[in-house]
């Protein structure tokens, strides 16, 4: 049978996490797919550790050589047969329903090359949230939707890798920027907007597992500043004034505050008054994230939503 979905993984030296993500693919309500395991670059132990994965349904691709998590995604994608794509970061997890749900939302669409994203639970140290909080407005730009805020709290607008779900033809057409350390998803998902008969839409549930802040390295733990500051700017073209501003403030600029890097706080707030227009928010948050510690934050976060869960039950 040929598959109506194909489940795209890449993956590199995470083998027991690679293995969650495969089963949580193939324990999906839609059986007409196939999950494909891209191995960027040489793991014998993440070849070894899904070799145990006895499916026809499975395949494992190995790259002899790096090509990132966007080139490794564009393999799968070159390697797939489905009509739709689905993309699973190796250290997130499904629900079941997840691709009956969001095929089905897809094939409703009024968009002819739909991108379908869904609710996740992202699930850290601090307790777990519900993102996005919000779906982008009517008339809303996508950039400002995916890279500004209008409050103080994390995931008010988030399409996020693991919840993207479209089709393949659109992938061809448009393809994963290979080399790209950080903000792959947003990266795709400007560019590709431009297109006519692209569209994205939403199914209102939590579809999606996003394991995001634990002890150990990842894209978003790892990267440089100046790799963000140096995206943006290069994609300048394809953001309002006001979505470049709050990238530069609360992206670039958090990552500089993380790194200690005091020397760069005036540079980076004139980089986004001159280069863009900030609001209010964005001056506010700027200075929350270099006076208030990231682990601070966060707490008070969790706090926050476990207060706010506890309300709802008793309510």
């Amino acid at each position: 049978m040929s598959p109506l979905v194909s489940v795209i993984i890449p993956t590199r030296n995470r083998p027991l996490l690679a293995a969650r993500a495969v089963k949580s693919g193939l324990q999906q309500t839609l059986k007409e797919i196939e999950v494909i395991v891209v191995i960027d670059g040489v793991d014998e132990a993440t070849h070894q550790e899904l070799s145990k994965i006895d499916d026809p349904r499975f395949q494992i691709v190995q790259l002899s050589a790096s090509l990132g998590g966007g080139g490794a995604r564009n393999a799968g994608v070159d390697r797939s047969k489905g009509e739709w794509i689905a993309f699973l970061d190796d250290d997130d997890e499904w629900l079941p329903k997840k691709l009956e749900k969001q095929l089905a939302a897809a094939k409703a669409s009024q968009y002819s090359c739909p991108i379908i994203s869904c609710y996740l639970t992202a699930r850290t140290p601090k307790g777990e949230f519900k993102y996005p909080r919000r779906f982008p407005r009517s008339e809303e730009h996508l950039s400002e939707y995916l890279l500004a805020r209008n409050s103080f709290s994390f995931g008010e607008g988030l399409i996020q890798t693991s919840t993207i779900f479209t089709k393949k033809e659109l992938l061809q057409q448009v393809q994963f920027k290979a080399g790209l350390a950080k903000h792959q998803d947003w990266d795709w998902l400007l560019r590709v907007n431009t297109l006519a008969g692209v569209g994205i839409e939403f199914v209102p549930e939590p579809l999606t597992i996003w394991y995001c802040w634990e002890k150990r390295p990842t894209t978003s733990t790892i990267s440089n500043w100046k790799n963000s500051l140096t995206w943006i700017r290069n994609n300048r073209h394809l953001v309002t004034p006001r979505a470049y501003a709050a990238f530069v403030m609360i992206q670039a600029g958090a990552q500089a505050a993380y790194q200690r890097e005091w020397q760069e706080f005036l540079p980076l707030l004139k980089e986004a008054i001159n280069n863009g227009k900030p609001k209010a928010i964005d001056f506010w948050l700027y200075l929350a994230m270099w006076l208030v510690p990231r682990d601070t934050r966060r707490t008070i976060r969790g706090l926050f939503s476990r207060k706010k869960t506890q309300t709802i039950k008793s309510a």
